[in-house]
């Protein structure tokens, strides 16, 4: 039986990778919210409809809209991916994964699957927007590969790996003025 306390652990001396723009998400989201809330009561008070229910109303409202604005806090380390959102924290070992899916919609999914039932959606652009996510990601993907425990998923990856080396190449020529 898989003890989930026991898979969310770091090794000793692995180097801990977190998504880099977690912080200003997140910001935006407060400042979302809060903007929200400010214009909902100062609309309210200058119609002089404001009460205390209503004012615990557009909070309410406020509150909603900072959760689902709020991304996952995505992190890895050699062998593990978690996902730490608001109430829960979903953990994939990347170094025993099986499946690798994309979802379709509005808004693009990457779902990992591990041997042991662990199951983790993060979006694609946090890969993309952090290399160093990517290529722990990527290196134990391509080893579960040739181990033949990746069952489905290369397809992806590969296509994964070619934007982030667009995205990389396009940084690279606009930081350089080659653009």
């Amino acid at each position: 039986m898989r003890r989930i306390h026991d898979v969310g652990r770091v090794t000793p001396g692995a180097s801990a990778v977190r998504d880099s723009g977690w912080a200003a998400n997140a910001k935006f989201a407060v400042a979302c919210a809060l903007l929200l809330l400010g214009l909902l009561l100062l609309i309210d008070a200058g119609a002089a409809s404001l009460t205390g229910s209503r004012a615990v109303l557009w909070a309410a409202l406020a509150v909603l809209l900072f959760v689902v604005l709020l991304p996952p806090r995505v992190s890895a380390c050699p062998g593990r991916l978690a996902s730490r959102g608001l109430l829960r924290e979903r953990v994939v070992r990347t170094d025993r994964l099986v499946s690798v899916r994309w979802t379709d919609g509005v808004a693009r999914r990457l779902i990992l699957r591990d041997a042991d039932g662990g199951r983790v959606e993060i979006d694609p652009e946090v890969l993309v927007t952090n290399p160093p996510l990517w290529r722990l990601l990527d290196e134990d993907a391509r080893a579960c590969h040739a181990r033949g425990s990746l069952l489905c998923g290369a397809i992806g990856m590969r296509q994964l790996s070619a934007r982030i080396d667009r995205e990389t190449a396009r940084a690279v020529f606009k930081v350089s003025d080659l653009s």
